[in-house]
């Protein structure tokens, strides 16, 4: 029984690593947009080992598609923005674990299984150009305008205003918004940023939930 029980478990974690490198290497969509044109948009994949952020450069174009945000304390106008930051996750885990320090068991199991999504939007001032965990990517202007729509639709809507989820932020400058979709282990804030890439014309692996096969991928199929 028990050589069962540990060949089972040792049969499911190299399913599972299976899973991973082909989620990687298989190439998502399978062949490269040829047709996108001039690659003068850039944005900025932001990670960390767990999660992923899409940062936008703030210009005149980003303001307007956005400054409904600023109702609710995102200061896309202020002079000193330079990138407005993006990340999508689970309501649980995102909004009551700030820091490893405040780490509790129920927003991780919550993680585990399935929670309702968020949003959490920031506004920041420059990057080094040599930040460790900072990608930039070259896009097109319609992948742009695509990422741009991919990004809106990501949040909930009523009587077209975005929801903002009260009394929640991690400092002054950021705060959370009501998300479409439902957050899982196997769709969760690294597959969202995936999608959003995809949207922008970028190709990603086929299924990247951890955010060193989406950067590998990323360079991989780019």
């Amino acid at each position: 029984m028990l050589r069962f029980i540990t060949r089972s478990i040792g049969g499911g974690l190299l399913l599972i690593i299976l899973l991973l490198v082909l989620g990687t290497v298989v190439p998502r969509p399978f062949f490269a947009d040829d047709t996108a044109g001039v690659k003068d948009r850039e944005i900025l994949l932001l990670s960390n080992p767990i999660h992923t952020d899409i940062a936008l450069p703030v210009d005149e174009d980003l303001r307007r598609v956005f400054s409904e945000l600023q109702e609710d304390g995102i200061a896309v106008n202020h002079p000193a923005a330079v990138y407005l930051v993006f990340g999508w996750g689970g309501r649980s885990f995102y909004t009551e674990t700030p820091t490893w320090a405040d780490l509790k068991p129920m927003p991780v199991l919550r993680s585990l299984t399935l929670d309702h999504s968020v949003m959490h939007v920031d506004v920041t001032g420059d990057f080094p150009a040599d930040l460790s965990g900072v990608k930039r990517l070259r896009i097109s202007e319609a992948g742009y305008q695509r990422l741009l729509a991919g990004v809106r639709a990501s949040f909930v809507r009523k009587d077209g205003k975005v929801q903002l989820v009260p009394g929640v932020a991690y400092g002054l400058n950021d705060a959370f918004f009501e998300a479409n979709g439902w957050f899982n282990a196997l769709a969760g804030c690294n597959t969202w940023s995936a999608a959003m890439l995809r949207e922008a014309g970028i190709r990603t692996g086929w299924w990247t939930p951890l955010p060193p096969l989406l950067r590998w991928s990323v360079a991989l199929h780019n």
